[in-house]
């Protein structure tokens, strides 16, 4: 028993051993590990002559901080991804369960309905809700506005052109025939199939039968895309035995035509207050007036014409003019008078936006319906119907790209005299083009006009008061819309620049006048006419030379 005794002792006594080296092994280890790593050929920071200074600890410290930081952010990113992935897997199961639940109805071009589901419509209607559609977004400059482009059953007015491209054009690709027929079949369906929430009465025909609209109803039309969301499109009808215009506006968001909504515009009482500043030029003024007398007074007569004239000069001229123009011989040949009219006079230099100031406030019969003018525009009854459409008191204000024509004498320069001015009415490339950077042309309500605050008066001479006006409205809540129209024109004249324009306003009326001039192909022409003159005497000299041999 003792021998045995002694045994076990002794074994128990190598184990402690062994485990205590065990653990110094260990220790030792760990001390490694913990140590840093330095450079055997170089010094430990610290004091000089000292192993382990106070800098050596900081420095530690700080890299441990570092390592630490460094983890958590990477920690932190992964937790980050983790609840994200978990986020996409919770949205993908909902969508599953949401598949099963029937969504609302959707306009296909056939005119039938769909359903779809509603996590689709869902987003569907966002991409409406993110658009420029039922309020105006706020934009930094006039180069943010997304403009429109007009087009009819038969023809597109387009802003984008190049030099393959024409201002009026038939829609050539058939992805943008199709587009437009399926359009205007759309406006159609809403139109003649109306759901309980659209904003018109039913109206029956002349023999108590419904009254369906066709393809031959169709006025006008406006589209613009917004790259990101999708497609908008205002859409117009009329009988021609009725008064009263339908609107339709739909939107593509990328997928099926969605109805925004449908109304009826009744633009019979809509009375447009054309306001033309002038300063002399009354010879222009008087085939404005010629324009006028056959347009507003003959064809609208829904039209009152404020003219606010700058200086005596010209002044009683232009009042012989307004007399002259607005009698005229009525059926039974009797005479009647136009009196729908204000002259304002003002002693002092011109300056257009005063004179549009002016001619807003002096209008005093409440609410009205403005067209901003200038006496070289030639516009059409279908104009002003346009005009009609498209401002609406504190919604929407219209400003159109009006077509401008070049220099007659250079267009038809094979002709001895240039054709009169309204067989010079067409858009083609080398006629004219779309002024899509002028804004002087407006249609608003005189409310918002006051509201904006106006005209700047602080810009004198040429140019700029249009597009600190235009600016406003941007920066505003009201939609502006920006499209060609076909029935509004710029007819050319001289243009003389001054000397007393600041450096800006001179650079921007010689751009201005370069570009009325003529067309691309015609100006090659002129500055290339030598050339062209001694190549053709070349070639008169070879056909003698060989017709002599």
């Amino acid at each position: 028993m003792p021998r045995r005794g002694l045994i076990l002792q002794t074994r128990t006594h190598w184990l402690l051993l062994g485990l205590a080296l065990l653990c110094s092994l260990v220790l030792f280890l760990y001390l490694l590990e913990c140590a840093p790593q330095t450079d055997g050929n170089a010094s430990l920071p610290g004091v000089i002559g000292e192993n382990y200074g106070k800098e050596y600890y900081q420095a530690l410290l700080q890299e441990q901080e570092e390592h630490y930081q460094t983890r958590a952010t990477s920690l932190k990113r992964q937790i980050a991804q983790l609840k994200q992935e978990l986020q996409e897997m919770s949205e993908k199961m909902r969508s599953l369960q949401e598949r099963k639940n029937v969504g609302a109805n959707g306009i296909g071009y056939q005119g039938h309905k769909e359903q779809a589901p509603s996590d689709l419509l869902e987003f569907l209607h966002s991409q409406i809700d993110k658009a420029e559609v039922s309020i105006g977004a706020k934009l930094p400059s006039e180069y943010g506005v997304i403009p429109f482009e007009s087009f009819t059953l038969m023809k597109v007015f387009q802003l984008e052109m190049g030099l393959t491209r024409h201002p009026e054009e038939k829609p050539v690709r058939k992805d943008k025939r199709d587009e437009l027929v399926e359009v205007i079949e759309a406006g159609l369906e809403v139109i003649n199939n109306p759901d309980e929430d659209d904003e018109q009465e039913d109206e029956d025909g002349p023999l108590g039968e419904k009254l369906i609209f066709n393809e031959n109803d169709f006025i006008e039309g406006y589209y613009r895309t917004e790259r990101d969301k999708g497609t908008q499109y205002e859409l117009f009808f009329k009988k021609a035995d009725l008064m009263e215009y339908r609107h339709v506006t739909l939107f593509r968001p990328f997928g099926p035509l969605m109805k925004v909504k449908s109304e009826m515009i009744d633009i019979t009482r809509s009375v447009i207050n054309i306001i033309v500043p002038l300063a002399e030029r009354t010879e222009a003024f008087v085939q404005f007036m010629q324009n006028f007398r056959d347009v507003c007074i003959h064809q609208d007569k829904r039209i009152h014409l404020t003219v606010v004239y700058f200086g005596k000069e010209g002044l009683s001229k232009v009042k012989s003019i307004l007399e002259s123009v607005t009698r005229w011989i009525v059926f039974f040949h009797t005479e009647s008078n136009f009196h729908n009219y204000t002259l304002v006079s003002l002693n002092e230099e011109f300056n257009r936006g005063r004179g549009l100031n002016v001619g807003a406030r002096a209008w005093d019969k409440g609410e009205v319906l403005m067209f901003f003018c200038d006496v070289d525009i030639y516009f059409s009854a279908e104009f002003l119907n346009s005009c009609r459409l498209n401002a609406e008191p504190g919604k929407k204000v219209f400003y159109p790209v009006v077509f401008s024509l070049y220099n007659p004498a250079i267009v038809y320069a094979n002709q001895n005299v240039p054709p009169p001015v309204e067989q010079q009415l067409v858009h083609k490339k080398d006629s004219g083009f779309w002024r899509d950077f002028g804004f002087g042309m407006t249609c608003q309500y005189r409310s918002d006009f006051l509201t904006i605050g106006g005209f700047d008066m602080e810009v004198k001479g040429w140019g700029g008061e249009d597009v600190h006006l235009y600016r406003k409205y941007l920066h505003g809540d009201l939609i502006v819309i920006r499209t060609p129209v076909p029935g509004l024109f710029h007819l050319w004249h001289e243009k003389r620049c001054a000397d007393e324009l600041t450096p800006e306003q001179y650079r921007m009326c010689i751009q201005s006048k370069a570009m009325n001039e003529a067309s691309h192909s015609h100006m090659g022409m002129l500055v290339f006419r030598e050339e062209i003159e001694t190549h053709l005497r070349k070639q008169a000299y070879r056909t003698n030379s060989e017709a002599v041999g």
